[in-house]
């Protein structure tokens, strides 16, 4: 029996229950309450006003499914969760609410951290390549017209045919810069320039911003978001956003990206007794805010496939609003915190959240949500049956990690130890769409290979050792019909390569 089951084991002796719970004790209200990991992949909510307790709530669960062995995937957007990596104080009012819940033998207690940041300042640098992105992402990210987005898929397709390999920022700005200078000379092109330049000055923008930190090589390997310490804790992976969320655009491509990586590289392993990947999203509405239907659609079914990959989604959240409604119904777990109910917005959103629970005759859920305290919250899991369990007013259990922010020399040290130390922190630049495009041309490019020459040839292996026929086969795979299609695609030939 391994930690994680000892300690569920003491938790049901003490509350008088029989028998072994599987999963993370959340709190206890009349009764102890766990989320159980063989539904832990059947996603979940995290709402609630500021100050209620939604962070906590996070680092508990982050802790719960660490010490089970299940990696995670943070985001910290206020620095809040990098205490993770220490031992937390003795905080009087966490004592006491251990007391409470007859946690006698609660005490501090470290977890193994990985620091990442796609700006490249606080932790290991997070890349994708700007084949990898795609232009969906790519377009909402630059806030492109429907011509605009138009315009950005005919330059990809283009740069397939050409079997030019778009893998950091600058391949990107020079396939435009080409297409706008040599439009005569493209063949089969019917983009109006005016759309071409105002991607380009869009461009321009997201470099003030730092975006081509986030675009190029070498590129995330998923794989190491899902190491385990050697004592068998799953790797707490926090992603440093406190820069980041300042542009909201870039955070939520990051976390789509991230998603849709996960999904593509992941094996299919339906019903497992624990998840094999949880990701806790914070501040999830701005991965909603004005995104476009097809985009919304893409979120809907990587989001409802992704489970069969063994990884859970929980979306953080003020408002239980923010989620739109198709995503809502696939998220089994749900904590809810205190909601105000001041404007007709937030009355709605009390109304909505108190709709969502299977009722508790002994509960006015609608009434509780508002009077609800400090770290108190409204708590719905599903059981083992696969049935969501009814409400429950359940006081959440402390975390034993630290709670809030590190200093720079404790960032410091918990990045020199990280096993992953030297693997991403040099940048590659490699022979790509710039060099091939840049360089003087002797004869024009009509539609194919330029004459008397051969596709480019890369100078350096990619993250995972593509060799040209791998990165074209990857970046043909866009041209199929479906977004969705794409990505299955991709898949199999990712997996096919690697497996050679």
């Amino acid at each position: 029996m391994d930690g994680a089951q000892r300690t569920v084991v003491r938790f049901l002796a003490l509350f008088g229950q029989e028998g072994i719970v599987e999963g993370i004790f959340l709190g206890k209200g009349e009764t102890a309450v766990f989320l159980p990991f063989s539904r832990a992949n059947r996603h979940g909510l995290i709402a609630g006003a500021t100050g209620t307790g939604k962070t906590i709530t996070l680092q508990l669960l982050a802790e719960g499914f660490s010490r089970a062995g299940v990696p995670v995937v943070v985001t910290d957007v206020k620095g809040d969760l990098a205490g993770m990596a220490f031992p937390g104080a003795d905080k009087a009012p966490f004592l006491k609410r251990a007391q409470e819940l007859g946690l006698t033998s609660y005490g501090p207690q470290a977890f193994p951290v990985i620091f990442w940041d796609a700006l490249g300042e606080q932790g290991h640098p997070l890349r994708a390549t700007v084949s990898d992105v795609g232009p969906l992402l790519l377009s909402r990210l630059l806030e492109l017209s429907e011509a605009q987005e138009g315009a950005l898929n005919v330059a990809f397709r283009w740069a397939d045919e050409q079997g030019l390999l778009l893998l950091v920022f600058k391949d990107l700005q020079a396939l435009l810069q080409h297409l706008t200078t040599h439009r005569d000379a493209v063949a089969g092109m019917s983009v109006p320039s005016t759309s071409l330049g105002a991607i380009q000055r869009r461009l321009v923008v997201l470099q003030q911003q730092g975006v081509e930190r986030f675009l190029g090589e070498p590129m995330l390997d998923v794989h190491d978001l899902m190491l385990t310490a050697p004592d068998g804790r799953g790797a707490v992976n926090i992603l440093s956003c406190d820069r980041l969320f300042q542009y909201p655009r870039l955070y939520a491509t990051v976390l789509l990206w991230l998603l849709a990586e996960l999904y593509e590289n992941l094996p299919e392993v339906g019903d497992v007794p624990k998840p094999k990947q949880v990701l806790f999203f914070d501040e999830a509405h701005v991965i909603f805010e004005d995104a476009p239907r097809v985009l919304l659609e893409k979120i809907e079914q990587v989001v409802r496939l992704v489970r069969s990959k063994g990884v859970g989604v929980y979306f953080v959240t003020q408002n239980p609003l923010d989620v739109p409604d198709s995503i809502s119904a696939q998220l089994g777990h749900r904590v809810q915190h205190a909601l105000r109910a001041f404007t007709p917005r937030e009355q709605k959103a009390v109304k909505t959240a108190a709709e969502t629970f299977r009722p508790n005759p002994r509960l006015d859920t609608a009434a509780v949500i508002t009077q609800l305290g400090i770290g108190e919250a409204l708590v719905s899991v599903l059981q083992e049956d696969g049935t969501p369990s009814p409400v429950e007013r359940v006081k959440i259990a402390p975390p034993v990690s630290r709670v809030g922010a590190i200093s720079p020399e404790e960032r410091a040290k918990v990045r020199a130890a990280s096993p992953l130390a030297g693997k991403y922190e040099a940048s590659l630049d490699r022979e790509s769409a710039y060099e091939v495009l840049t360089k003087p041309q002797e004869t024009p490019v009509w539609g194919g290979w330029s004459w008397g020459g051969g596709p480019p040839r890369p100078s350096q292996p990619s993250r995972r050792g593509d060799t040209l026929a791998e990165a074209l086969l990857k970046s043909a795979a866009r041209s199929v019909g479906s977004s969705l299609g794409r990505q299955i695609v991709r898949g199999i030939l990712g997996s096919l390569l690697r497996g050679r």
